[in-house]
């Protein structure tokens, strides 16, 4: 962990994870602190200076700052308690669940992907653990639940100041609890398969990593990935949407007209199926509600219905800010916008368990957790 009294405030030296963070807030995240977790994570201009190679010198930084202490190791093995407090509609909401080591597995034991991944991602992150061998941000998965004892330890844990807290660049407040490692947590959980819901480039990077070091050096602590675990039974697990832009293929036909962007959204509904469009006729904004046969989650549908025929490989890119994709419309750079309501954890969990995945870019899991609240070493460096 940081030690603030070193490295200088917790605000100044987390991240939100590295695939949403722009090149402009990867700049000020930088020049935040020359300790900004970012300045490991994004290795792109990891070696602007020339002293190394992006990966190199991330791992270079990283040493420097164990030895100088601007890093430090808990006394004692530890699981975290970690809380999320954050607006949403208006209202004010808490998500909390407990940050530990998660035995790694292939997919689809009870460890349950639910998107596909592209091989980009994982070679980038897989260099960049192989050279700091350590994991810099928690994965994020749910269990269905409830756990009673899990929702009762972090009741207990939460009454006491947190150990960092940090409020982020969206508003969102996030605290951390060290709690003994002596908790019977496995026993809790053992039975509880995991849905990633954010983190799975993250999780096949940890599984190649593994692979690789298994094969040299035997068992290790590379068989263990950070992971944030979620009791989707007990709290509330927004599951926002990625809205679809369509910059190529055929626009989309059909649906009755809606006065605006706020009528489209406000009639996007899951459990219906219904969604929204936005096109330009004869040079006017139109807007379009639509319905699809079927059950939930809409993306799903959508695509294997729709997308699929007429927007096929590059023709689609993603936001989950509806307004964007509406002005991608309005500016003429898309032919189209595809406007999704949010899902749930458990109609995510649905797809997966009778052999599917959901399309590239279909959950929008929000909030995060932060990325350099806590680090994980997996290459043995623990305790030297």
């Amino acid at each position: 962990m940081y030690d603030p009294s070193v490295a200088g405030p917790w605000e100044q030296l987390t991240s939100p994870p590295y695939d949403v963070i722009s090149d402009s807030d990867q700049e000020g995240l930088r020049a935040r602190s020359p300790y900004n977790i970012v300045h490991l994570d994004l290795t792109e201009s990891a070696g602007h200076d020339g002293s190394a190679p992006g990966y190199a010198r991330a791992a270079s930084l990283l040493a420097e700052w164990r030895a100088s202490g601007v890093l430090r190791a808990p006394e004692a093995p530890s699981y975290y308690g970690y809380e999320l407090r954050y607006s949403l509609d208006g209202t004010r909401r808490r998500l909390r669940g407990l940050v530990g080591a998660l035995e790694l597995e292939p997919w689809g034991r009870t460890v349950l992907p639910h998107e596909h991944t592209m091989p980009g991602p994982i070679e980038d992150r897989l260099r960049l653990l192989r050279a700091t061998g350590t994991h810099l941000s928690p994965i994020y998965g749910t269990i269905t639940g409830p756990c009673e004892r899990l929702n009762e330890l972090l009741d207990r844990t939460v009454d006491a100041d947190p150990i960092a807290n940090v409020r982020d660049e969206e508003g969102v407040e996030h605290r951390m609890w060290a709690i003994p490692g002596e908790e019977d947590v496995t026993s809790w959980l053992s039975d509880e398969p995991l849905l990633i819901a954010d983190g799975h480039h993250r999780y096949a990077t940890a599984l190649a990593y593994r692979d690789e070091r298994r094969a040299a050096e035997g068992p290790g602590p590379w068989d263990l990935i950070l992971t944030l675990v979620v009791d989707a039974g007990t709290e509330q697990v927004p599951v926002l949407p990625y809205h679809r832009i369509q910059v190529g293929g055929d626009p989309p036909t059909g649906g009755r007209n809606a006065a605006d962007l706020a009528k489209v959204l406000a009639s996007a509904d899951d459990l219906d199926l219904r969604y929204g469009t936005v096109t330009k006729v004869a040079g006017a904004m139109a807007y379009r509600i639509h319905r699809l046969r079927g059950d939930p989650p809409t993306v799903l549908a959508l695509h294997e219905q729709l997308l699929d025929r007429i927007a096929p490989g590059d023709a689609l890119r993603f936001t989950h800010v509806a307004a964007e994709a509406d002005a991608a419309v309005r500016d003429g750079s898309a032919i189209a916008a595809y406007l999704l309501p949010g899902t749930t954890p458990d109609r995510v969990r649905a797809v997966v368990q009778r052999g599917d995945r959901l399309p590239r870019k279909s959950t929008f899991f929000w909030p995060k957790p932060r990325t350099g609240m806590i680090l994980m070493p997996v290459d043995g460096s623990v305790g030297r």
